[in-house]
């Protein structure tokens, strides 16, 4: 795994929030459009992406394990779409933001999506066997606000090794354990700078 990843401090949502990136990931909207609710990075050297949403608020007051992990099952079946038999979640855990508040709750999901195969499309070659989805919930309830930190992970045939990677056994891999280090990177750097930015979203 690689731990000389060099990071770099980021602003998003026009430095409403800021947290450390990988330095080799570029900002997706200096390529494309991308909605005003979410910011995109993506690896120049690979396939992952990061995407930070900022989404309204989903399921009941008040903060509760069950509450809470149904809000993160809504979240992931909005991300997935139809696609939602598709996908295997592996761990969930609760997660702790260095520079937020204790009592704001966060929790992690580790997931797979497999594409079903279509026999009528032969053209599958650069689909990805599978996509990792590395997937975070912060909940603002004050602010009747869920944050989404989302990386994608697609491994694609031919870009990494079949025999490093079994979630079952724990075993995740380069490409997935240099995600988590991300992820990790992320939940220490993460910093609300104006709260007000979730009154405008």
């Amino acid at each position: 795994m690689s731990s000389k990843t060099a990071y770099r401090s980021t602003p998003l949502f026009d430095g409403a929030l800021v947290c450390d990136l990988p330095d080799k990931f570029a900002d997706v909207s200096k390529l494309r459009q991308v909605p005003d609710n979410q910011e995109v990075y993506i690896d120049k050297d690979g396939f992952t992406s990061i995407i930070f949403d900022i989404t309204e608020r989903v399921g009941p007051a008040g903060s509760s394990l069950e509450g809470d992990g149904r809000a993160l099952t809504t979240h992931l079946e909005e991300l997935v779409g139809d696609d939602v038999d598709t996908v295997k979640v592996w761990n969930t855990t609760e997660t702790q933001f260095t520079r937020l508040s204790s009592n704001i709750p966060a929790y992690t999901l580790i997931a797979t999506q497999t594409p079903s195969i279509d026999p009528r499309e032969p053209h599958r070659a650069a689909a990805p066997d599978f996509t990792a989805l590395i997937l975070t919930l912060v909940r603002l309830e004050k602010e009747s606000t869920d944050i989404l930190i989302t990386i994608n992970v697609p491994h694609i045939k031919g870009e990494y090794d079949e025999d490093e990677i079994d979630l079952a056994l724990g075993k995740q891999g380069e490409l997935i354990g240099d995600a988590v280090e991300y992820a990790a990177k992320i939940w220490e750097s993460f910093e609300v700078r104006d709260w007000n930015l979730f009154s405008q979203v």
